[in-house]
C-alpha cells in the first residue's frame, strides 16, 4: 500500500473537500488518463486495486503513472466504544480529490485498450471519473 514514510503530525482534522482541482487537473505523462469529476476521498487500498485492474488487462503493455498518493491519515474508533476519551487511532491513508484531477495516465497501448483499462480502474473508485486523452484536450 502507498503511504507517506513520515508526516509531521501523526493525525489530522477531517476538512472540508469542496472547490475544483487547480494543479494535476491535465495531462502530463501519458497520453490517456482517468479523470476525477466530483469531489470524495480515495484510501491506499483504492489506488492499488485500481492499478492491479489497469494493469492485468494491458499485459504487460504500456506504461501506467500514479498521479494521486495518500497522505491524509483517517482515523477510527472501535465499534462500541462510548464517545470522549480523545481521537481514535490511525486507520488507514486516503488522498483528497476534487472534480478536474487526474489520476492515472497511460501510454503505449490503443485507445480501446486504454479506455477499457481505465473503465475497470474506474469500477474500483467510490467517484464519478472519465477517460481524457491528448487530442480531447488540445
Amino acid at each position: 500500500m502507498l503511504m507517506p514514510k513520515k508526516v509531521k503530525y501523526r493525525k489530522q482534522q477531517r476538512g472540508r473537500i469542496t472547490g475544483k482541482a487547480w494543479r494535476g487537473s491535465t495531462l502530463a505523462f501519458g497520453d490517456y488518463g482517468l479523470k476525477a469529476m466530483e469531489c470524495g476521498l480515495i484510501t491506499d487500498r483504492q489506488i492499488e486495486a485500481a492499478r492491479i485492474a489497469m494493469t492485468r488487462y494491458i499485459k504487460r503493455g504500456g506504461k501506467v503513472w500514479i498521479r494521486i498518493f495518500p497522505d491524509k491519515p483517517i482515523t477510527k474508533k472501535p465499534a462500541e466504544v462510548r464517545m470522549g476519551s480523545g481521537k481514535g487511532p490511525l486507520d488507514h491513508w486516503a488522498c483528497v480529490i476534487r472534480p478536474g484531477k487526474i489520476l492515472f495516465e497511460m501510454e503505449g497501448v490503443t485507445l480501446d485498450i486504454a479506455t477499457e483499462a481505465m473503465r475497470l480502474a474506474a469500477q474500483k473508485l467510490p467517484m464519478l471519473t472519465k477517460v481524457v486523452s491528448r487530442d480531447m484536450q488540445a
